[in-house]
C-alpha cells in the first residue's frame, strides 16, 4: 500500500522547513496541503517557500491557479491523490506539508465530498445571497440547523468552508463528518509540530513583521483593487486585514495587529482540529531538541527501513 508522510501543526511552527529536510533525506517530493498557496502571486502572505526552496525539492499544488479562479477541497483531493499515485509509481515518497486540516482529512479518509454540489449553481447562488444579506452568521445558522456536527471540523470563520459544508449535506444527505468512503487507499503517518504558546505567538508576530519587510503591502494592493473579482479575497489571513488601511479607515499598525491576532486564533483552531480529528504524532520543538532525529527514525520505520 502507498505510504504518505504529512507534516501538520499551527502556522509559523516550522512545517515547511522540516518538510524540505525530510523530502531531501527520504527521496521525496512535497505536496502543499495549504488552501492558499495554490494561487500564483500570493507568496508573502501565504508564507510560500522561496523560489530557491521550490527548486531545491519538487513541489506540487503550488502556484497552479490564478487568484480569479475558484479552488475547492474537492480539487485538492483529486489532484493530491493523482500526485501521490504518480510519485509512488516512480518510486518516490510523498510529503504533504501544510496546515489546512479539512483538506488533509479529505485526502486521508477519501471523503465523498458530494461532487454534484460543484455544479449546483442555483444552490450556491442562494447561499451567496444569504451571505450577502446576513453575513457569515446567516450561513452558520443554516449549518447549525442542518449539520451541527460539521461545526467541529471546519473553519467557521471562513464563509467558503461553511457554504461548502451546507452543500455537501444537502447534496449527499449526510454530514460532512460522515463522508468517509471506507476505502483505505494509502497509509498516512502524521507528524505534528507544536511549541509553547508564548513562543508560538512570538513566532507568529515576528513572521508578520518580516512579511511587511518583504513587501506584503505591494502584494496585497492588487488583491484589494480587484477584490470583487477574487473569490478568496476576504478569506486569506494577511490580506483582508489590510483592506481598511487601503481604504484609509485604519492605520497600518492596527491592521498588522489584526493580522497577528487572526493568525494566533487560526493557530489555536489548527491545533484543536488536528488534536480532535486526526491521529497525529506530536513533537514540541522547544521541549524536544532532538525532535528531528526522532522523526527521521520513525519515518524510516514507517517506510519500511529504507529511505526510498
Amino acid at each position: 500500500m502507498k505510504k504518505v508522510v504529512a507534516v501538520v501543526g499551527p502556522t509559523a511552527v516550522g512545517k515547511s522547513a522540516l518538510g524540505l529536510k525530510l523530502a531531501q533525506k527520504f527521496n521525496g517530493e512535497i505536496i502543499s496541503g495549504d488552501s492558499m498557496q495554490i494561487y500564483r502571486g500570493l507568496d508573502i502572505g501565504t508564507a510560500k517557500d522561496s523560489p530557491e526552496e521550490l527548486r531545491l525539492v519538487p513541489h506540487h499544488l503550488v502556484n497552479i491557479s490564478d487568484v480569479m479562479d475558484r479552488y475547492t477541497v474537492k480539487d485538492f483531493q483529486v489532484k493530491a491523490t493523482q500526485v501521490i499515485n504518480e510519485l509512488s509509481n516512480e518510486g518516490k515518497n510523498s510529503f504533504v506539508v501544510g496546515g489546512t486540516g479539512f483538506y488533509l482529512n479529505s485526502l486521508i479518509k477519501n471523503l465523498n465530498l458530494g461532487g454534484n454540489a460543484e455544479g449546483d449553481d442555483e444552490l450556491r447562488e442562494k447561499l451567496l445571497k444569504v451571505e450577502a444579506e446576513s453575513g457569515i452568521d446567516g450561513l452558520l445558522d443554516i449549518l447549525k440547523d442542518e449539520d451541527p456536527s460539521a461545526m467541529n471540523i471546519i473553519d467557521t470563520s471562513n464563509a467558503r468552508r461553511v457554504i461548502r459544508a451546507i452543500e455537501i449535506h444537502r447534496v449527499t444527505g449526510k454530514s460532512a463528518t460522515e463522508q468517509d468512503n471506507g476505502n483505505k487507499w494509502a497509509e498516512f503517518y502524521l507528524i505534528g509540530l507544536t511549541d509553547d504558546r508564548t513562543k508560538l505567538y512570538d513566532r507568529i508576530n515576528t513572521r508578520v513583521d518580516k512579511m511587511v519587510d518583504m513587501g506584503l503591502l505591494d502584494e496585497v494592493r492588487p488583491i484589494y483593487d480587484n477584490r470583487d473579482q477574487i473569490p478568496q479575497a476576504d478569506n486569506g489571513i494577511g490580506y483582508k486585514e489590510l483592506f481598511p488601511y487601503f481604504e484609509g479607515t485604519a492605520s497600518l499598525e492596527s491592521c498588522l495587529d489584526e493580522i497577528k491576532k487572526n493568525s494566533r486564533h487560526f493557530a489555536k483552531r489548527q491545533l484543536t482540529y488536528f488534536r480532535n480529528q486526526m491521529d497525529v504524532d506530536w513533537y514540541n520543538i522547544s521541549e524536544e531538541p532532538d525532535y528531528q532525529d526522532k522523526i527521521e527514525r520513525r519515518i524510516m520505520k514507517f517506510l519500511g527501513g529504507h529511505n526510498g
